[in-house]
C-alpha cells in the first residue's frame, strides 16, 4: 500500500532543546494510526510538525522532509497544508459564535461559496455534521453560541468544522480526555466510520483506545519513535523491550 505522508529524518528543537530526533515514519490512506507513549516525549510536537502548526511557535527549529502525496509540504503554504490537514485539539475549541457560522467560518475562509466554489454551504454543513452524528441533535438551533453546546458535542462540532474543507489527513490530540464514556465511544464509533473516507492520526494516552480503533501504533519515547508497526503486533508481540514496558506498566 503507497503511503499518504511520508516523514523523512524529522528533528523538531524548542530555543536548541531536542523535542524530536530524526523521525522517519509513513502514514497510510484510509486507516488510523494511533500515537502513544509518555508525556513529554513529543507526540503533540510530532503531531503539529505534520501541518506546520509547530512553526508558529516561538524559539522552534526544524528540520528534514514531510512529503504528502509526493509534494514536500514545505513548499506549500501553511494555509493549504493546514486545509489538507486538518487538525483538533486536546479541549474543544468552537469560536464563539453560532454553530452555522462556526462551521461556516473555514469554508469561507477558503472560498467556499464564492463562484469559483459555488457548493451551497448549507449543504456541506448538513454533511459534516452528519458524518460525525451531530446533524439530528443541532438541526433546529443552529443559531444557537456553540459554545451553550455540551463538552462531546463541542468537540464532534470541531471536528466536523476540520472536515468541512475536505482535508486528506485528520489530526487529533487526545480528543477524548476531557470527556465521559459515552462521549468517547461516540467518538470512537465516529472515527471507524470517517476513516473510510480519511487518513486519521490520533495522539492518545489512553492504549485501551489505542488498540480498539487504530490499525497502526507508533511507540514514540524521548522525542524518538522506538517502535510502529501493526496495532495488534505492537500490542501483542512488541520488538522493543522499551515498548513491552511502557504497554505492561499502563496496559497490563
Amino acid at each position: 500500500m503507497s503511503s499518504i505522508l511520508e516523514i523523512h529524518q524529522l528533528a523538531v528543537a524548542f530555543n536548541n532543546k531536542k523535542i524530536l530526533k530524526n523521525i522517519n515514519a509513513n502514514i497510510y490512506p484510509h486507516q488510523i494510526t494511533a500515537i502513544i507513549g509518555p508525556s513529554g516525549c513529543g507526540k503533540s510536537t510530532f503531531l503539529k510538525s505534520l501541518n506546520r502548526l509547530v512553526e508558529d511557535e516561538r524559539g522552534v527549529t526544524l528540520s528534514g522532509q514531510i512529503r504528502l502525496d509526493g509534494e514536500d509540504t514545505f513548499t506549500l503554504s501553511p494555509e493549504e497544508v493546514r486545509r489538507r490537514i486538518g487538525m483538533v485539539f486536546q479541549s474543544p475549541t468552537p469560536f464563539p459564535f453560532s454553530i452555522y457560522d462556526n462551521m461556516a467560518y473555514p469554508l469561507r475562509y477558503y472560498g467556499y461559496g464564492s463562484k469559483k466554489k459555488s457548493k451551497n454551504l448549507d449543504v456541506i454543513i448538513r454533511n459534516k455534521l452528519e458524518d460525525v452524528g451531530l446533524f439530528e441533535e443541532v438541526k433546529d438551533s443552529l443559531s444557537m453560541n456553540a459554545t451553550l453546546l455540551s463538552g462531546g458535542q463541542q468537540q464532534r462540532l470541531c471536528i466536523a468544522r476540520a472536515l468541512a474543507v475536505e482535508p486528506e489527513i485528520l489530526l487529533l490530540d487526545e480528543p477524548c480526555s476531557s470527556l465521559d464514556v459515552k462521549n468517547t465511544q461516540n467518538i470512537e464509533m465516529m472515527l471507524r466510520a470517517l476513516c473510510q473516507q480519511y487518513s486519521i492520526i490520533i495522539v492518545t494516552h489512553n492504549l485501551f483506545q489505542a488498540r480498539r480503533i487504530s490499525h497502526r501504533t507508533f511507540f514514540i519515547l524521548d522525542g524518538e519513535i522506538i517502535e510502529a508497526g501493526p496495532t495488534k503486533d505492537l500490542f501483542e508481540n512488541p520488538c522493543d523491550s522499551r515498548t513491552a514496558e511502557y504497554i505492561s506498566g499502563i496496559y497490563g
